[in-house]
């Protein structure tokens, strides 16, 4: 995306954030193809037989971002957010599967309607989610870093920008969660 279109969008976000509705109505074609990028992203991390579907996950992040009504700072503080709230669909997703198939909610099927191929919720999500809440309770700022660069696909620039601070910064943050969550996750 250009300055240009940059700058216009964080306009229309800051004008929606302000009531604007008319504002809504001209931001959809510009964070259409951005947010289906970003669940792509989060999507590529996933079983290959997800029972979510990516467009699922953009409807779902779409209307709880338009429920929220935040004070948008800029186009990349809203893609973090956006990136944030796609996460937590999949998570809630992945929960409620796995209470399913712990007895949470039992049907009776019969061995003939029964299909070999169910979908199993990525136990890396979940995971990377647990250790992620133990950084989060150690170091928020390190844990959003996290959030933003691995799920947002935000650059170290984006980030620094949200979080207002210098760039540097981010990518020390970065490098150290990076190595803390991969000792982490081999526990």
């Amino acid at each position: 995306m250009d300055l240009d279109a940059s700058s216009e969008l964080t306009a229309l976000l800051i004008k929606w954030s302000d009531g604007d509705e008319s504002a809504l109505k001209q931001l959809i074609p510009y964070v259409e193809r951005e947010l289906r990028q970003i669940a792509h992203a989060h999507m590529r991390r996933e079983n290959r037989n997800h029972t979510l579907q990516t467009t699922a996950l953009v409807n779902e992040a779409y209307i709880k971002l338009i429920d929220q009504r935040s004070k948008w700072q800029n186009r990349a503080h809203f893609f973090a957010i956006a990136s944030r709230v796609m996460r937590r669909i999949l998570l809630d997703h992945a929960r409620s599967l796995q209470r399913v198939k712990r007895g949470g909610s039992i049907v009776l099927v019969p061995v003939s309607e029964t299909t070999p191929e169910l979908y199993e919720p990525s136990a890396d999500l979940l995971d990377l989610d647990e250790a992620l809440e133990r950084l989060a309770d150690f170091d928020s700022q390190k844990a959003r870093i996290v959030e933003m660069r691995f799920f947002g696909g935000l650059t170290i620039d984006e980030i620094a920008a949200v979080l207002k601070i210098a760039p540097v910064t981010v990518a020390r943050h970065w490098s150290v969660s990076r190595a803390w969550l991969q000792r982490e996750m081999k526990r």
